[in-house]
């Protein structure tokens, strides 16, 4: 209790859950609901409990959680984004970020909250090809054929394989995985939130024409 302001008290809390499109389906979502306020209930027996789902527009980029916690009008997330979207001089400045994703064209380099990821070359290649298509879903075959177009029939990967290298860049991306989204059957789409900043190169990818 001492760290609370003077004159206040505890009421309750909110809990953020921000659910892929496997868990978010509608069987799963009454199933996880019901489980919380089950366990809920048996810790805190005399606590009234009220679920609400966040709805977004199909295709919505973002965290999930970021996404939950603005449409069910947070404060502190809707003051963060007010902060995320002033602008900034210019993209040097950009560059220095205090906070959020920075893919660096230009560069070839990845920034996670100002501070460097180190990703192989391939791992770059993937991530560089869903950032130039923001918003479209790409198709593992597709990602094959382009990425690997110069490569020993050996060489080639398998659908499966792909899966294996975006699973490995989400890990290094750490929390703004959420920014390559898995769409069900078909691929991988990039979407870009208030946290992503592109620096881009002067000369267009080969892998566009």
């Amino acid at each position: 209790r001492g760290g609370l302001p003077q004159g206040s008290e505890v009421r309750g809390f909110a809990l953020y859950v921000g659910l892929t499109e496997e868990d978010a389906s509608n069987p799963a979502l009454a199933h996880i609901v019901s489980q919380i306020k089950a366990l809920v209930g048996q810790l805190a027996p005399t606590a009234e409990t009220y679920a609400s789902v966040a709805l977004a527009p199909e295709g919505a980029g973002g965290r999930n959680v970021d996404v939950v916690r603005l449409a069910l009008g947070d404060p502190a997330a809707q003051a963060k984004l007010r902060e995320q979207q002033a602008p900034t001089p210019d993209e040097e400045e950009q560059d220095l970020a205090r906070s959020g994703v920075v893919v660096d064209l230009s560069r070839k380099r990845l920034l996670l909250d100002n501070h460097p990821v180190t990703l192989t070359y391939r791992e770059f290649e993937l991530l560089q090809y869903f950032v130039l298509r923001e918003g479209r879903t790409v198709d593992r075959q597709e990602i094959i054929t382009t990425l690997w177009q110069d490569a020993a029939e050996e060489e080639v990967p398998s659908e499966r394989t792909i899966d294996v290298h975006v699973r490995r860049l989400r890990v290094k991306l750490a929390h703004y995985q959420d920014i390559i989204r898995t769409v069900r059957g078909i691929g991988y789409r990039f979407d870009r939130h208030a946290d992503v900043r592109i620096l881009h190169s002067a000369t267009p990818s080969p892998d566009l024409f």
